[in-house]
């Protein structure tokens, strides 16, 4: 067995096994350390195909930032386990049954899957010779080259929910004390100290 080889079955593996155990581990906070191994042993799926680029940003966004954020959002919550659990026990029959018919759609599928002998050429045809330019380079020129304006309007479209959300959760509300950051910096000491004179025996 070659080294690749050897190298796909591993991280094919442990992809399985790790998101199996994201679904059935009782532990959330596990449940998210399994998910961020399912999700690296993904990226050396990807570096074996060739696709270097895609595995950096599965390892940069979903390890770096999503998972990481659900990490910190479980372990900062306090979540009644016991009762989540009981709460999921009652919509046990149901989610089986959807996964049963997900399993026999799959199965359909799968079964009557037949690569076309097209398939290998045409993708030859649209990825460019590794021996001559990387995937990475390649992708790069691509994008910025004949996808410029839908990748500038991609990125418009992000910036737009980003200052949607930012409106959103900025609203002022009664009764709500906000922090002034300029009125602090310039606050005179007279103003924020007051001096008594407390007599013997006498609290304030």
């Amino acid at each position: 067995m070659s080294f690749a080889a050897f190298s796909f079955y591993l991280f094919a593996i442990t992809t399985c096994v790790a998101g199996v155990l994201v679904v059935v581990s009782r532990n959330p906070v596990h449940s998210v350390l399994w998910l961020i191994l399912a999700f690296i042993s993904s990226a050396g799926l990807f570096v074996l195909l060739g696709a270097e680029f895609v595995a950096m940003l599965l390892v940069i966004v979903y390890v770096g930032a999503v998972a990481v954020l659900f990490l910190f959002v479980v372990m900062m919550l306090d979540v009644d386990f016991a009762e989540l659990w009981w709460e999921l026990s009652r919509y046990t029959p149901v989610g089986m049954l959807i996964g049963g018919i997900i399993l026999m759609q799959l199965g359909l599928a799968f079964g009557d899957f037949e690569l076309s002998e097209a398939a290998l050429a045409s993708r030859d045809a649209v990825a460019p010779d590794p021996a001559e330019v990387q995937n990475t380079a390649a992708l790069g020129a691509l994008i910025y080259t004949k996808y410029v304006f839908l990748f500038q309007a991609a990125g418009l479209v992000l910036f737009v929910a980003m200052v949607g959300a930012i409106v959103l959760t900025l609203r002022h509300r009664e009764n709500v004390k906000r922090q002034d950051i300029l009125a602090q910096i310039y606050r005179e000491p007279a103003k924020a100290v007051e001096l008594r004179d407390v007599k013997p025996g006498q609290g304030l």
